[in-house]
Parts: C-alpha cells; structure tokens; sequence
C-alpha cells in the first residue's frame, strides 16, 4: 500500500518527470499551521533535514507558521534529527493542569508551552540563528485595531470583525490581522509578499522566543504575546491565522524549487479561509512548489482513521495516557512517508507527480 502521494505545480512537475529531484534542487521548504497533524511530518523532516539536504551546498529558507515554526526552527539546530525527535517527544507528552470538566487556562498553557519553547529554542537562539546554509522565517498575525491588545470583550469582537472583512478578501483581512515575519537578516525572503498586508523584521536572539511564542498562540487557547521585540507595538497571535499552510508567491523566486511536506494535497491560505472552499485551490503562485502528502489509504490505517488533531484532547479528556498512546502510533506509522521519500528522491529516476488541484 502506498503511504506517499506527490503533487506539483507545472515547472516543478516537468523538473521532476525530467530530472528527478536532488536535495540542490530545493531552494525553500514551508511548514504549514495545523497542530497535532505536524506530528506525521516529522520522520520526514528527520530524513530531509539530518541526513538529506546536509549533502547539498546552496542556501534553503524554511518558512514556518505555528507547529511548523517550531519543526522549521528545531531542523536549523546542530543535530536537527535529534532536536526534530524531541519536538515529537514534547509534543506528544504535553499535558496542562486544569479544573475538572473545564478545560485549562489560556494563561496556564501559554506559561507551560513557553517554557518548553524557551529551554529547546529560546535559550538556543545562537545556534538556530547561525546556521551556515538555513535562513529561518516565523510567521506570526499582529493585531490591528480591536486586535491590535488583547482583552475580554475586544479579543472575540475583533475576531468577527477580522471574518466578516476576510469574507471579502484576504487584502481585506490586513486592516484586522497582518502578517509580521520574523526572518533571518542575512537573507530576505526570496519571495513576494503581496496578498496581504506585510511586514518583515529581523528574527535575533532577543525575539526568536518571544516569535515563536507568538507563531504557535492559538486565539483563545494560548494568550496573545504583547511587544514581540524588534516588531510593530501590539498584539502577535498564531501564525496560522493569516498563513494557515502558507499559500505564498513561490513562482516569484528567481531560482529552485519549494519542497513541501505537508499533510493534506490543499493549500489553505489562512485559516479564516477554511469556510472558503474556492481558496483551497492550486494558483500560479505554486509553479515551482512540490507538495508531498499522505495517501488516503495510509490514513485509514492510523488511530481513528485520521491524522491526530486538536480534537483529540477533547475526545480523550483526561485518558492522557490513551492520547499520547494514539499519537505515538501514528507518528511511528509516519516513518513509512520518510521511508517512501527517500527510496523516491535515492533512486535518480524521474519523478511522476499529480497536478496540484
């Protein structure tokens, strides 16, 4: 049974029924929004980041929004195979106290998921920021007007707000929500950033926590992160809200392709647009992007017949044990997308990919 599908664009599906794909081939890789789903990713990323790219020489931008801020940061450590192997650890083990049948504060969980954070990535700024040939660039949603602090009332108002002008349009949504990335300053992003309203600041040691934070705080979940440094004055929530699996001018670059392992064949541009089906849509903008996610088959064998979500911590309540126990098992079956992947991209064949739909 086939556990790996992969989907293209038009440039990068002729590149790959020509050319194979070569890790000198990749140029940019994103990690899209979506919590628990990140989990199947990883062996992938363990294979791309700590055995394949480390064999090729050009400069790659890793692009994260929310979990996939913290996947692309963990890779850009030293030992990117064992830093990746203890995200999946910690985040498979998360738990938060709470009072009974209530969930826990958002307060509580930004306190806990901070310090994890902070002691993984925080305290090891230097090295995440001094890679030779990786360029990380956290995607974060900074407040406007109602959203522009956090509070009681204005938090959801500002909310319904930012999803009435999003029904409009994604330039619309920039008067509510814009997006802020926090991007290594020895290269800027190669790519245009035109759909929506955008600023890029300089990603340091002194606001790689406090960013990553604030790409990972779900509204509502986790507290917003006030005054990221180095950043617009405000309020900073999830990356995912403006850049759910981050939809982006890839055909603007001048050179490669964009690898994209991701968990769904859909490119959702943020999250508001999940009601919007007609977003969901492949674009000219993923000319050059090739797209590797799980076959529908391969997810029928895991727990639940689905990629772990946020779901579950609802489904399991407080069987802890049974949730962690449901997640290990589908992270161990994830092993098979890494393993298809690299017999792939080993063999020096052509590739033949699915149009991206």
């Amino acid at each position: 049974m086939q556990a790996l599908q992969v989907f293209a664009g038009p440039r990068a599906r002729r590149h790959l029924r020509e050319r194979g794909l070569a890790a000198a081939d990749v140029h940019a890789i994103p990690a899209a929004a979506g919590g628990p789903k990140g989990l199947a990713l990883i062996p992938i990323d363990r294979f791309i980041f700590g055995h394949w790219l480390p064999g090729s020489a050009q400069t790659v931008h890793l692009l994260g929004a929310s979990i996939g801020a913290w996947r692309m940061a963990s890779a850009c450590l030293p030992d990117a195979d064992a830093a990746l192997a203890q995200l999946a650890e910690d985040y498979i083990t998360q738990h938060y106290e709470h009072a009974p049948g209530r969930p826990p504060t958002a307060r509580h969980v930004s306190a806990v998921f901070g310090r994890t954070l902070d002691e993984r990535l925080g305290r090891r700024a230097a090295d995440v920021l001094s890679h030779a040939r990786l360029r990380l660039h956290v995607f974060t949603s900074h407040g406007r007007q109602l959203l522009a602090r956090e509070g009681r009332l204005r938090t959801p108002l500002g909310y319904a707000g930012a999803f009435a002008a999003n029904a409009v349009s994604r330039r619309a949504l920039g008067g509510w929500l814009e997006r802020v990335v926090f991007g290594d300053p020895r290269d800027a992003l190669p790519l245009a950033l035109d759909d929506l309203r955008s600023q890029q600041v300089a990603l340091t040691a002194q606001n790689l926590g406090p960013a990553l934070l604030a790409s990972c705080s779900i509204p509502f979940w986790l507290e917003a992160v006030h005054d990221v440094p180095g950043g617009p004055p405000g309020a900073y929530w999830d990356g995912g809200i403006t850049d759910y699996h981050l939809h982006l001018d890839y055909a603007s670059m001048a050179d490669g392709l964009v690898l994209y392992p991701h968990f769904q064949p859909q490119v959702v541009p943020g999250w508001l647009d999940k009601p919007w089906k007609r977003r969901h849509r492949s674009s000219p903008a993923l000319d050059n992007l090739v797209l590797l996610a799980p076959h529908p088959d391969w997810l029928r064998r895991l727990p639940g017949a689905k990629l772990p979500d946020r779901g579950d911590f609802k489904a399991y309540g407080d069987d802890v044990a049974g949730r962690m126990r449901a997640w290990r098992q589908a992270l161990a079956e994830s092993q098979r997308l890494a393993d298809e992947f690299e017999a792939m991209v080993s063999s020096g064949r052509g590739i033949e990919a699915q149009a991206l739909a």
